[in-house]
């Protein structure tokens, strides 16, 4: 099926205690982006938000925009002052391939982001030469199979990413580590972690620290792709355990019918604010043909 601009997924803000209790945050006209604030290209979509606070005190969202007259996906960028109301800003980053889900995190001062190509069969690097534009590739991380929404993180001094090597299906988990940024990687003795689930298997956005643990988001896609999203409890990482456990309820509330986001939401960001609160950037939509397709 070949997408058309309209109700895809959409952009919204959401705020709560801790990032496993969110709801539409205060202030936000949610959804804050749509395919309609897309200029310089015909979009179909945006979806696959992940956010950082710069020194400056903005914040910057780095998000996947389809372009329909490629009929690529791209990454382009949109600012805010307060995190509730945003700006976009254009594309930063395109390749003659799809680029989706761009994982933007900083380390040692510098801004690197770990975007999807699957259709590449690698997980590339890239860093921000002149942030929040200037992106450029600095290493391979991962290669040989499709590899789907890849999320990085550091923990206790090692680094780990969590991916999806079954785009097409969801249903099972990978796990790899690494001493350094650039490697070498290599796959945990555990992994896969999850085989044959697409409930809990294709991570649904960025691993977060809460308490004194870590936080996974995945992507329920049962009955379809980005039915909703779920969170889980990593309860021991090291370079040769692993452990979790879900938390009962999903991260945000199913929403009411007919909202923005009611059929589908596979995405989301959060992070801890300066008073304890939690801010956080999601995908969803509420497509009528949504029902009826594999998306």
């Amino acid at each position: 099926m070949r997408l058309t601009p309209g109700n895809w997924f959409s952009i919204g803000m959401f705020s709560g205690p801790s990032p496993v209790e969110l709801a539409p945050a205060p202030g936000a006209r949610n959804p804050v982006l749509t395919f309609r604030d897309v200029t310089g290209i015909p979009a179909i979509f945006v979806a696959d938000p992940f956010m950082v606070r710069h020194d400056d005190g903005l914040w910057y969202m780095f998000l996947e925009v389809f372009n329909d007259h490629n009929y690529l996906a791209e990454i382009a960028l949109a600012v805010s002052e307060n995190g509730l109301d945003w700006s976009y800003r254009g594309v930063v980053l395109t390749e003659p391939f799809s680029l989706s889900y761009s994982y933007v995190f900083r380390w040692q001062g510098d801004y690197y982001m770990l975007p999807e190509m699957y259709q590449q069969n690698c997980v590339r690097l890239y860093r921000a030469e002149a942030f929040p534009a200037g992106w450029k590739p600095v290493a391979t991380l991962l290669e040989g199979s499709p590899i789907a929404d890849a999320s990085i993180f550091r923990w206790a001094n090692h680094w780990y990413i969590f991916a999806c090597p079954h785009p097409a299906d969801h249903d099972e988990l990978r796990l790899y580590w690494a001493d350094n940024l650039t490697g070498p990687w290599r796959e945990h003795p555990k992994s896969p972690i999850i085989v044959g689930d697409p409930r809990r298997a294709r991570p649904g956005g960025r691993v977060v620290e809460w308490g004194s643990g870590l936080v996974r988001f995945a992507q329920d896609c049962y009955p379809r792709y980005g039915t909703a999203l779920r969170a889980f409890e990593i309860t021991r990482l090291t370079p040769h355990e692993y452990s979790e456990r879900p938390f009962e309820q999903p991260p945000i509330r199913k929403p009411d019918a007919g909202e923005w986001n009611s059929l589908a939401m596979h995405h989301i960001d959060a992070h801890r604010l300066d008073d304890g609160s939690w801010l956080a950037v999601a995908d969803g939509h509420n497509h009528p043909s949504y029902a009826d397709e594999k998306y």
